[in-house]
């Protein structure tokens, strides 16, 4: 074996995520991709093992790694830059590397702001990360890497971007053997897995369509039934999550993955996130008689108005058709909405928040405080105008508000956001409609009532 790599996942440096951990996709191509070329590889997942900076110290100091590569959305910047500088000063002589949507648009400032990071690995970071790792195998210089930016002497090297991964196939199933299932199923049984990259749409507040393209690159519906049947034979694997950022642009390939699903007889359940745009009621019947149970999407915002600013390309009409499908199909709308974005009112907000009760009365809706990552036009516009008010970026998990505008202040989102979700669950019908599906359903739906009922809400005085 050459270089031995260990590829981190940071902790959390505040509230943790309330998601259950699982083994990011990101983390889990780069290993396979090293694996397949005979690196030594390990990965050490601070959020599914609990570890603290103290842990991961104690746990890097055993693996003795000659690279160490660390992945981090913008919530997780700073705790990645922690990381890298506990690898630094454990193993002096090793190659630290950072990748990742964020540092991707931050690329020189992070190389600025942690002097114990070597490299930066922007957008599709597969071929990248190989490559660096050959040429530091073979002693060879890598400053010339494409898709990295480096420090040379006083200055920063920014390499040409890597030309995307065009066929998807070649690429090996994630290395999911290095995480410890059986402790991450406890938590939650759910294997997640991607079928494309990349997005026709371009939404001003999406970072992802900037990190992966416009443009829409599959996997061949043979590659992804391939690897939803080797995860229910080796793991007996029954629930999937598709984490495309669209899943349904191509709806003909998804009629054929469901015919491909039902064809090798899978007995499987699994949920997806896609546009309005992009389904039809003959489409989503389809996609239920092959397991499919949840659609999740982005209504975004009540107001067609706020909803072309953002670019979305979608409208409130195309929204309560789509979702009036799905509640009629028995499939469970999950509808995410986006308050606060510029230009956003208290008007338009109030809007919003009842127009997720009205296309998705009976389940559940996600709240989002529109939150301005690097690389998005929403970014740029909040920065232009000086709108931000919050630059620590552990707290840019779309719970709490960064910037205000003109319309809306940093207290009025607050209230909003609170409000949002007490307006949601304090419905007597949704309660009503929720013990109809059953016992669980409705205790939860009542616990949900009493503990939003106690919370005083501003916005109803």
């Amino acid at each position: 074996m050459g270089l031995h790599v260990t590829l981190v996942n940071p902790p959390y440096r505040t509230r943790p995520h309330q998601h259950p951990p699982f083994p990011p996709l990101g983390i889990g191509y780069l290993a396979a991709v090293l694996e397949k070329n005979n690196f030594s590889v390990d990965v050490i997942d601070c959020q599914a093992t609990r570890y603290t900076y103290d842990d991961y110290k104690r746990e890097i100091v055993k693996r003795k790694p000659d690279v160490v590569g660390v992945t981090a959305p913008t919530r997780l910047y700073n705790s990645a830059k922690e990381i890298i500088k506990i690898s630094k000063e454990v193993h002096p002589n090793a190659v630290t590397m950072l990748g990742g949507t964020h540092v991707t648009f931050w690329n020189e400032k992070a190389l600025q702001e942690c002097p114990q990071l070597d490299v930066v690995v922007r957008k599709e970071g597969e071929y990248t990360l190989l490559e660096l790792v050959q040429r530091l195998d073979e002693s060879k210089d890598i400053t010339d890497v494409i898709g990295t930016t480096q420090r040379k002497g006083n200055a920063f090297v920014f390499n040409a971007d890597r030309p995307y991964i065009e066929n998807l196939d070649e690429l090996p199933f994630p290395a999911r053997h290095l995480w410890d299932l059986d402790s991450i199923r406890q938590q939650e049984d759910m294997f997640y897995l991607i079928t494309t990259r990349g997005c026709t749409a371009w939404c001003n507040f999406c970072a992802a369509v900037r990190m992966f393209g416009q443009r829409y690159r599959v996997r061949s519906i043979q590659n992804v039934v391939d690897e939803l049947e080797f995860l229910y034979k080796t793991y007996n694997a029954k629930n999937f999550t598709f984490c495309d950022d669209a899943f349904t642009v191509d709806m003909k390939r998804t009629e054929e993955l469901c015919e491909e699903i039902n064809k090798r007889d899978l007995k499987i359940k699994w949920n997806m996130g896609t546009r309005v745009d992009r389904v039809s009621k003959e489409l989503l019947q389809k996609m239920k008689n092959a397991g499919c149970v949840s659609m999740w999407c982005g209504l975004e915002s009540g107001t067609q108005e706020v909803l072309n600013g953002m670019r979305k390309g979608i409208s409130t009409d195309q929204t309560k058709k789509a979702l009036k499908w799905v509640r009629e199909l028995g499939l469970k709308p999950t509808p995410n909405v986006l308050l606060g974005y510029p230009g956003e009112t208290l008007e338009s907000a109030l809007k919003s928040i009842k127009f997720a009760e009205e296309v998705s009365p009976d389940e559940i809706a996600y709240y989002n405080i529109a939150t301005p990552y690097p690389g998005t036009p929403m970014y740029d516009e909040v920065i232009k105008n000086g709108w931000i008010r919050n630059t620590n970026f552990d707290d840019y998990d779309a719970t709490q508000p960064i910037f205000e505008t003109p319309q809306l202040s940093i207290q009025e989102l607050h209230t909003l956001y609170d409000y949002a979700f007490k307006s949601f669950y304090t419905r007597p019908r949704y309660v009503l409609r929720m013990w109809r599906k059953g016992f669980r359903s409705g205790y939860l739906a009542t616990k949900n009532y009493i503990y939003f009922k106690r919370k005083k809400s501003e916005m109803h005085q």
